[in-house]
């Protein structure tokens, strides 16, 4: 059988911190999602309504630590100060034979921690430690090719390298 069903599966990342692994010390980590903001948009003569986008949403994300850790806890703790996070995984594409790839995928963000966890203790638990954040930048590189791009900050928003805001940043003047 020439083709064939391929099945990608991410079961694992890693979380860097300005830079530094944070290996064995966060438990989860929730990426933003890229939202369209949508405005309904009627009028005489058409058949029904559309939704057309105005913009994007905020980016919101999470991170779930099994513990406290010093250095984490810096990072969090100023609101007004840019984090550089990343998160890194690993994609195995499966077939008839097996597993028959594995290529990297790479999330650059650039946040500021709004929610700094003092931490959920309880008898003979491990404490609970969620850190919620907002991102202005984000880029995401699947086998060194690179994915989204998208920087609220400077009006950038790329996808599969291609500017979709080149237009709008000339009319506006910016």
């Amino acid at each position: 059988m020439a083709g064939g069903i391929k099945i990608n599966r991410i079961t694992n990342a890693n979380v860097y911190v300005n830079g530094n692994s944070m290996l064995g010390k966060a438990e989860e980590i929730k990426l933003p999602d890229i939202q369209a903001i949508m405005a309904e948009h009627k009028a005489l003569g058409m058949i029904g309504k559309v939704e057309l986008p105005g913009g994007l949403d905020k980016l919101e994300g999470e991170i779930k630590w099994n513990s406290l850790y010093a250095d984490v806890a810096r990072a969090m703790a100023n609101p007004f100060r840019a984090v550089q996070l990343q998160c890194r995984s690993n994609i195995e594409t499966y077939g008839a034979q097996g597993r028959v790839q594995e290529v990297s995928l790479v999330t650059y963000l650039t946040v500021m921690f709004k929610k700094n966890p003092l931490g959920t203790f309880k008898q003979h638990e491990n404490a609970d430690f969620s850190s919620s954040f907002g991102a202005t930048y984000v880029k995401q590189v699947i086998d060194g090719q690179e994915v989204l791009e998208l920087d609220y900050l400077a009006n950038i928003f790329r996808v599969d390298g291609v500017d979709m805001l080149s237009d709008f940043r000339t009319n506006i003047g910016g």
